[in-house]
This record gives C-alpha cells, structure tokens and sequence, in this order.
C-alpha cells in the first residue's frame, strides 16, 4: 500500500517520544557504530502469483485461462537452490493469504468476490478475506491449497532459505470471512456493536445509520467495463465501516481504499489511544521485557486477533513476516504483538512499511520492529541521484543521522509498490542501477532486499489492465517477461536470458553473496567523500566513495553514478582512516571483490591513495 496523507495519520498518533536518554556510544566525527552481527540478510521479495507462470500473452485484463497464473509448486528444489545461489537467506513470499480474487471457486465453498469492490481481477493481496488460509488460485488443487503452502514451507527449510509472508494489520478486505478459523476463533466483527462509531473492543469502526456506497469513477470501470452478473455499482454493508485509508465517508473516493476496511485498536475517533501505554523506559528494554509487561493486561480484541494470526502461521514453519502500512496501527500493539512473536520465535524476522521518520525509533525501539523500510532516506536519495536530481554527498549525512538505528533499516531498489529500478520511470537501464545496488547493499549493516526479476533487469513495461507500466502489476494476471527468460520454462538455468540480462544476473549474485559473508560490513562505516570532493582533481561529482571496516578486513568501495563519464583520478583514503587500520607507510595490494581486479594502495606520510580509472556506472569494493 502507499503513503497516505499525514493529515490522517494524525488521527491515529501521538507525538513521536524524544529518545533523550539513548545510552548509544557517539562516534567520533563521521564514524558510525554498528550492532555487532554475525552477517548481513538478504531477503528475496517473490510476488508468488506470478513467479511461476510461464504465460507470455500479457493481455490487459486477461483471465487466468488467457495471462496464466504461478502456484506453489513452481518453486521447485530446482528454483529454490538457484535463488540461494544468487546470494540470498529469506524469501518473502508475497500474497499468501486468502485475498478477493475474480475467479469462481464455489465448489471450495469459497464465496464469490464483488468486483465492484476487488481492485483488478486477481485481486490486491493486501485485502485479505481469510486469515486462516491461502490464495486458491496458487494452489494446483484449491481443496489442498494450505496443505500445498504448507509443503512449501517445508520445501524452502530444506533448501537452506527462511519463509517471510505478509500480515496486513491496518485493514482487511470489505467482505472478510474465514472458512478456516481455529476452534473458537470468531470473524473480524462477529461481537461488534454496529449501533456506534466507535467502541474499544469493535474491531471496525462504523457510520451508524447510512449504508456503504460504491465509490464512482468518470474513468475506472471494474473489470475494464467487462459484464459480469456481480457487477452493478452495489455492494451490500449496513452500516458503513471506515475505509481502510481511514475515510470516514459511506461513500469513499474512487482514489480511497475502498476495498478494504479500517481496523480498530483502540484509538478514539479523536485520536486518543484507549488502553495501556508503555511506561517510561521501555525504549531499552527487551522483547521478554515487554511481553512480560503485556501478560496481565487488558488488551482491545483487534489485538488479540492479529496475535493469533501471527501465532497461527509461525506455529506452520512461517520465520518472520513484513506488515503492510505499520505506522498506520499504534506501536503499543506492535510490542503486544512483536514480543508475543518472538517468545515463540526469538529469530523471526520482523519487517515493516513505516514512511514516517519521526516514527522510526518508536516501531525500532517500543515496537520491538527487527527492520523498517529505509525508503524515504536512502531509497528516495539514490533514485534522485540517478535521475540527476541530486549529488550522491548527501548519502554520507543520511547515515550519519541514522547511525543508533541504521542496523533496522533495511535497504532496497525495487518492491511491489514501487516502480522498476530498470525502468525509464527510474534508473532507465539495469546497468545504470548497478552502482545504485553496491552503495545500496554495502552502506550499512542491514539487510538488502531484492524483488525477483530485478536481477535479470525487469523493467514492468506490462500493462496488466489494473496495473500499468513501470510496476509489476499485484492486481492482475500477468507474466514478467525478463523472469520468465531466466525460469526458461520451469528449468530455471537462465537458458532464455540475452547476454546482458546473464552478465547483470552474475552481477548481482557476486555482490550479494560477497555482503553475505563480509565482516566488515557488519563493522564501521566512515565516508572519504568530503576529502575527495575537496582534495582529489578529477573526481566526478557522480562519484562516491567510503570505506567500511572491521578487525578482520577493510574495504573501500567507489561508485560511478555517472553513465557517461570514466573518472580518472587518485583515491585519498585520509590519515585518520589509515591510523585507524594500522598501515606504515608502503604499498599495499588491494583486491576488487566483485571481479577480482588488483590496485595499488600507496601509503606516504600517513596518507593513502589508489590510482583509479572508473567507467560509467562501474563499482569498486576493494579489500585490503
């Protein structure tokens, strides 16, 4: 889901808490710590619909039948094995549970979906209608889809890879119903008192008295103005809830999120939080800490629902999940939640949408958040710099001011929301994003994220019907030509790829696997940028440079952002970086890690160099 105006946010939070008693260690000058970790994560984000599917027909709006559709099994030992080789440890399998869908599965004893109220016609997998079970449509047999996921989940464990799945607390589809539910369970809303607007323990909110009204659009028609017997501007819901972008009108806007409802934690309509709040100092203590807070507490019923969920799915194999839009729901839910997880599971992997930097350290540091997206620092600033907006020097102050949290900052180029990095929309080529991917997985000790396709140089150029260009469509049936040219018919052995999508592909696993085992980059980081700026003659103002290091092994890496400019010049790595790793003066062999190419670095008077001809969008991370 995207951003939503902060004006709504603001019904749902208090002010952010000043960490003013942050006990972190302050680095001298530049010099950032870290939390100290064994290696970095790399999480491979697969939109599970399309993985698989081999359909090359792409028609907009095309049916099942027509565009094709992936499943569970398509994620072969073969597949599997190939995905760990690329350089990866955790596969987020994206659009798992049970979500609207335009497709008839009644003999499952699925009801049907209201297109009126389904965004394209493969659904969006964040209106979720069953909690308790998966998407039939990636199932070969619907009866069996959970047993089919569960295999899966068995099938990734044994292939040395961890399973992330997602979990959509802010808001669920409009006509949610589980055919799945544990005994004793009860749906979303089964106890609520529709005849107010809010109460703490409903778990949506209501517009007493006027009935839901299908959103209008001069311009949108569902399905693409295709019949259907579903189709006629109705939708029954009496009274009205909330919509899930938190619009209070019975009628939303056709730009709203209209298919899915709002969920209520226990924040008033005015924005006040009714249930406990963490007491001062939480902000340091740890998961067992906070669970142990929570035990006695009297919690609202959303809460103990979405613990469930979360409990249900990681009793099933599930390591970790990414929540949908998190800063839409309080982080005093998220420690309720988070630590009930890690009780259970003290290594799940905990990722959440968090936009917000003024709320970062509270989802970190009260939410017992592993990771947040790092979008609107890092991503935001390296997209602006290959669009030749911005200089890449700003880089260096963004980690600095994130230098207590960078560690659960997860980075990445390319997701389901956002458009291709290989798109003309963004980076405009695959090799013109390569040094975007070095400085993006090596900047910080946290983990780099990589959507499926990117590393062969999808660029979304599908125009899905719902979805169009620059996005991989997640609402219709669609295929991913530069994926299926790598999956070669289910063989995945690249047999189909040209030879700049192999060279690209070879590019990402030798980075990715190279962060995979590098301890300097769960080290330090310092910036050699400013010096260079200053000092260095011919240093391009595409360039940035930095070294990270650790007691066991010192890097440098330089990036070309330029695509037309080779850069010629002499590399100052300063006195106090050279002090710091020990170097009398001398010449010392340094060792590209990406493609094994050799420089010198010559140490004289305390102050090292390294002669260096840099092509467009060409990298560097040498080891001492």
């Amino acid at each position: 889901m995207k951003k939503i105006v902060l004006s709504v946010l603001a019904l749902f939070f208090t002010m952010s808490i000043t960490f003013a008693q942050n006990k972190s260690k302050t680095p001298m000058k530049n010099e950032m710590e870290v939390v100290d970790q064994p290696k970095k994560a790399v999480v491979y984000q697969v939109f599970t619909r399309l993985f698989g599917n081999k359909n090359t027909t792409n028609k907009p709006w095309g049916t099942i039948e027509e565009n094709g559709v992936g499943k569970f099994n398509d994620f072969t030992d073969k597949a599997l094995q190939e995905i760990k080789k690329l350089g990866v440890t955790h596969i987020w399998y994206t659009g798992v549970p049970h979500h609207d869908v335009i497709r008839d599965y009644t003999k499952y004893g699925i009801s049907n979906d209201d297109p009126d109220v389904v965004k394209g016609r493969a659904g969006s997998p964040y209106a979720v209608k069953d909690y308790y079970n998966v998407n039939p449509d990636l199932a070969v047999d619907p009866a069996k889809r959970l047993e089919e996921f569960e295999q899966l989940i068995e099938r990734t464990h044994k292939n040395g890879l961890k399973v992330i799945i997602d979990i959509v607390p802010n808001h669920i589809a409009r006509n949610y119903h589980s055919l799945s539910n544990p005994k004793g369970v009860k749906d979303f809303g089964a106890d609520d008192d529709t005849s107010v607007e809010y109460a703490r323990n409903n778990n949506f909110y209501y517009i007493p008295g006027k009935a839901f009204e299908v959103p209008t659009s001069d311009t949108y028609r569902p399905l693409g103005g295709e019949q259907n017997p579903l189709i006629d501007g109705k939708f029954t819901e009496f009274p009205a809830k909330w919509t899930g972008n938190g619009s209070r009108q019975a009628k939303p806007d056709i730009n709203d999120w209209y298919e899915t409802v709002k969920v209520n934690y226990g924040i008033k309509t005015d924005g006040s939080k009714d249930f406990p709040e963490l007491p001062a100092g939480y902000d340091t203590k740890d998961y067992k800490e906070h669970f142990a807070y929570w035990k006695d507490k009297d919690v609202p019923s959303s809460w103990k629902k979405f613990r469930d969920i979360a409990l249900y799915w990681t009793a099933k194999g599930v390591d970790g999940f990414r929540y949908d839009m998190a800063e839409m729901v309080p982080y005093e839910f998220w420690s309720y939640m988070n630590s009930a997880i890690k009780m259970k599971k003290p290594n799940a992997f905990l990722l959440a949408e968090v936009y917000n930097p003024k709320e970062y350290r509270n989802y970190i540091k009260l939410g017992k958040m592993d990771y947040l997206y790092d979008k609107v620092e890092t991503y935001d600033h390296l997209k602006a710099v290959i669009q030749g907006n911005a200089l890449p020097d700003p880089l260096s102050e963004i980690q600095k001011n994130m230098m207590d949290i960078e560690h659960h900052m997860l980075h990445f180029l390319d997701n389901h929301d956002e458009q291709r990095l290989a798109s003309k929309e963004f980076a405009g080529t695959p090799e013109k994003g390569k040094p975007l991917m070095v400085v993006s997985a090596t900047i910080s000790s946290a983990p780099t994220m990589v959507y499926f396709g990117q590393e062969v140089g999808e660029a979304g150029n599908e125009n899905g019907g719902f979805g169009t260009r620059s996005r991989t469509s997640i609402f219709d049936y669609v295929g991913v030509p530069s994926h299926q040219r790598w999956m070669n018919g289910g063989k995945f052995d690249g047999g189909q790829l040209t030879p700049k999508e192999k060279e690209l592909r070879d590019f990402y696993s030798r980075l990715l696997n190279f962060t995979l085992k590098s301890e300097a980059l769960m080290g330090k980081f310092q910036e050699i940028q400013t010096i260079n700026r200053n000092e260095t003659k011919n240093y391009d103002s595409g360039l940035y440079s930095y070294v990270r290091y650790s007691d066991s092994e010192k890097l440098i890496v330089v990036a070309n952002f330029s695509w037309v400019t080779t850069s010629n010049f002499k590399l100052i790595v300063p006195a106090d970086v050279i002090s710091k790793w020990s170097l009398a003066d001398g010449i010392y062999t340094v060792t590209d890690q990406l493609y094994g190419s050799t420089s010198e670095l010559n140490v004289t008077k305390g102050v090292g160099t390294i002669k260096l001809s840099v092509k467009p969008s060409e990298s560097f991370i040498f080891k001492l």
